[in-house]
């Protein structure tokens, strides 16, 4: 039976899972940012949990099937972050972290409009730019939490 449940977990069902299993949650951001199901589910561990056991899987895997020493060419320039992304494991691990971390930003999003009071509008849009493009998404709330906050903050 394991070996059954290790034959269905390729690449292709892992991204597949990984990318369809988030929606419900960025759904839940978005429509009932603050039920108690949202922060059950979005705001505490369990997300990131699951996330972070699809990423030890193909780490591992990487670890059992690839040269580990490959990984360091990310640091030595853009050709060798190319080379490393043409292997899909480690694109892989690449596309579950960035979801991790979107889904993280997104629920501190949530976390910071309610405590400053920030539309529901200017959240929601914030978080579809975050799911699409993270960083910019954090930008374009920051900006406008600077006028709800009265403050402009560094960090918080």
């Amino acid at each position: 039976m394991i070996n059954n449940l290790i034959d269905l977990l390729n690449y292709d069902n892992i991204y597949l899972i990984a990318n369809y299993g988030v929606l419900p949650f960025w759904l839940l951001l978005i429509i009932l940012p603050t039920h108690g199901l949202t922060n059950f589910l979005v705001q505490s561990i369990f997300v990131p949990f699951i996330l972070a056991s699809a990423y030890c899987f193909v780490a591992y895997n990487i670890f059992i099937d690839e040269n580990i020493l490959d990984s360091f060419e990310l640091y030595l320039g853009l050709d060798g972050l190319y080379s490393m992304f043409s292997n899909e494991a480690f694109l892989l691990t690449f596309w579950i972290h960035f979801l991790a971390l979107s889904l993280f930003l997104g629920a501190w999003i949530v976390r910071d409009s309610n405590k400053y009071m920030v539309p529901r509008f200017i959240t929601i849009i914030s978080l579809i730019i975050t799911y699409f493009t993270g960083p910019i998404g954090l930008f374009v709330y920051w900006f406008f939490r600077i006028f709800f906050s009265k403050k402009i903050s560094f960090n918080d």
